[in-house]
């Protein structure tokens, strides 16, 4: 079996075994709500990373689930609008010439923050593949979820095919956390259906600290970037976790010198039972305007926020 299968099965999902693992004291682990609903998964990696008997670090904010998520704040349990942008099972599409095709409801861990944390998700892409080859207009094809990667490279493979016998889909975007808590998953398989599409690849990150980062990480998007593809980055803007201009800035200058660049810095979504890691705007402006001014123009991305019913992203001014 793939290194990457192996390194999924070192992924905690116990609570108990994880607060052992962290050496949380009594009290910390009174602050641990088990959701059934979006349950505790954890890569080994991640945990690994986390700073011992802490509950406050950026690693243990956004994957542990902490009992301000059952505390009642206002948040929507669809905040971006993906049901009113369903064509059909697995398939959104808001936005002129592109569409997000919903892979999987699998991911390697579990963000506390995530805005699809309450999706309806259903099994197979098969409904929404013809459907994309029944729209002409369709000339971007995002792979989402969940997360692709959760996905075999067979399985990859195939929808990769039934994409690349539509003549008007012309570029295939990956979206994914997928490598910060397991980067074995670049396989070589992976790198071949990459590497013999007649579709252009745009592979886009989700990282939201330095932390998160490591050599392992920049070794699987190497093989990428050898390809040629474009590897983007995206980040959230969360409280207690990088919402500060240090913390922002390395993150996104050690991303930069190893030639990835980040894409967008996105306002929090304001899902249900994650208010608590909500910035206001007024702040996020100000972070980018001190990056700006520290920082090359491609090193700072674009402050974006989805709004439901607007046709792009919608830009934080």
């Amino acid at each position: 079996m793939e290194k990457w299968r192996r390194e999924q099965r070192r992924t905690f999902t116990s609570m108990e075994k994880l607060a052992d693992f962290l050496e949380l004291t009594e009290e910390d682990r009174g602050r641990l709500l088990d959701r059934k609903d979006f349950p505790l998964h954890v890569p080994y990696r991640i945990a690994m990373k986390m700073e011992k008997g802490s509950l406050v670090g950026a690693l243990a904010l956004q994957f542990l689930p902490l009992d301000l998520e059952g505390e009642e704040d206002g948040g929507a349990l669809d905040p971006v609008g993906d049901g009113a942008a369903m064509r059909c099972d697995s398939l959104l599409h808001k936005y002129e010439g592109r569409a997000l095709l919903l892979t999987t409801s699998a991911c390697a861990m579990h963000c506390r923050y995530c805005f699809r944390q309450n999706y309806p998700y259903t099994q197979g892409v098969e409904d929404a593949l013809h459907a994309i080859g029944k729209d002409s207009s369709i000339r971007e094809v995002i792979l989402s979820g969940g997360d692709p990667l959760s996905l075999s490279d067979k399985a990859l493979k195939d929808i990769f095919l039934s994409l690349e016998a539509m003549d008007h889909v012309e570029i295939v975007r990956i979206h994914t956390r997928f490598l910060v808590g397991i980067p074995e998953r670049v396989t070589r398989g992976l790198l071949d259906i990459f590497e013999k599409t007649s579709m252009q690849v745009v592979f886009v990150l989700h990282v939201n600290h330095v932390e998160e980062l490591d050599e392992d990480i920049f070794e699987a998007l190497k093989g990428i970037q050898l390809l040629g593809i474009p590897v983007l980055t995206q980040t959230v803007l969360l409280r207690g976790v990088n919402n500060s201009k240090s913390v922002l800035y390395n993150l996104f200058m050690r991303l930069v010198k190893r030639g990835v660049i980040p894409y967008y810095l996105h306002q929090f979504d304001q899902v249900k039972g994650a208010m608590h890691f909500e910035t206001s705007k007024d702040e996020g402006r100000n972070l980018i305007r001190a990056l700006r001014d520290c920082m090359p123009g491609y090193a700072v991305p674009t402050y974006v926020q989805e709004v439901e019913g607007e046709s792009s992203k919608t830009l934080v001014h």
